[in-house]
């Protein structure tokens, strides 16, 4: 991406801000339907239908810190890294690879309150995200929050290295198409753009988030025996409960991200159309 087109840090961070308080908020009970189908203790014991907005609070403290985070970070090494034009995949791949792990020392923390409020996974004791938030601080410390970071890890580096080259390839050859011309379109194509590239990337990395929200969801200290490794817990998973069970939530996951993405990239994409100085002029 040449300079001139490159949003700056303070547009990236505000229209990120705005971009992953709007997706999450606007799709969490899709999320929290997702989170219960890959729930070991199956769907309806963890919730079923009731209490859809259970573990709310912590994405409305988590979301524009961590969507802000990744795209400062991407958008800067997207025009900073030293990689010819012929290369712009390898650019954004690696960008937003580097992008999500800095935004998962934010998201982490919350993904974890969310999803053992989404599922009860402490019954009665806790009935908001900050009754959560004290029990995980009382039984494990800062160690507690940052439960699963590997494997989101695991998770978000393949989603990403698909997505957004997907992304701005299908951008370019959009663009290209309708107008003759790079980068000439409106947010609302755009996030046609990151609507596909979303899905199919959301449906190829559903059992590495099977693994993550199972992985979250155990209670167990690290240090006991019968817990398992990630790729240990993977495989007892295909082996014990089939295939069928590393793709649980696919249809909400892939439904909830294709529509997140053009709601995420194209608010995205607005905001930053709207901040730049052509627009105010």
């Amino acid at each position: 991406m040449s300079s001139a087109n490159s949003p700056t840090f303070s547009q990236s961070l505000i229209a990120g801000g705005l971009a992953g308080t709007s997706v999450d908020l606007l799709f969490y009970p899709i999320d929290a339907i997702k989170t219960r189908l890959q729930s070991d203790r199956g769907f309806y014991q963890a919730g079923g239908f009731r209490g859809i907005y259970k573990g709310v609070g912590s994405v409305i403290v988590g979301s524009a810190p961590g969507a802000s985070v990744f795209f400062c970070t991407y958008d800067t090494l997207k025009r900073t890294l030293p990689t010819p034009p012929h290369l712009a995949p390898v650019n954004h791949m690696l960008s937003a690879s580097i992008a999500e792990v800095a935004a998962c020392l934010i998201r982490v923390p919350t993904e974890v309150i969310k999803t053992r409020s989404q599922t009860s996974s402490y019954g009665s004791l806790a009935n908001s995200s900050l009754e959560t938030a004290k029990l995980v601080w009382k039984a494990d410390g800062l160690r507690g929050f940052y439960r699963g970071f590997g494997t989101t890890i695991m998770r978000e580096i393949p989603f990403t290295s698909l997505q957004f080259p997907m992304y701005e390839f299908f951008k370019h050859r959009l663009s290209y198409l309708l107008y003759h011309k790079p980068a000439s379109l409106r947010p609302y194509e755009a996030s046609l753009c990151g609507s596909v590239a979303g899905g199919i990337a959301a449906a190829l990395t559903t059992p590495l988030d099977v693994l993550k929200t199972r992985v979250m969801l155990d209670l167990r200290d690290p240090s006991d025996p019968a817990y398992l490794p990630p790729l240990r817990r993977l495989r007892q998973i295909y082996v014990s409960e089939g295939h069928r069970a590393l793709f649980a939530g696919i249809v909400p996951r892939t439904m909830w991200i294709s529509a997140g993405g053009a709601v995420f990239l194209g608010m995205y994409e607005w905001t930053i159309d709207f901040l730049r100085p052509s627009h105010a002029s």
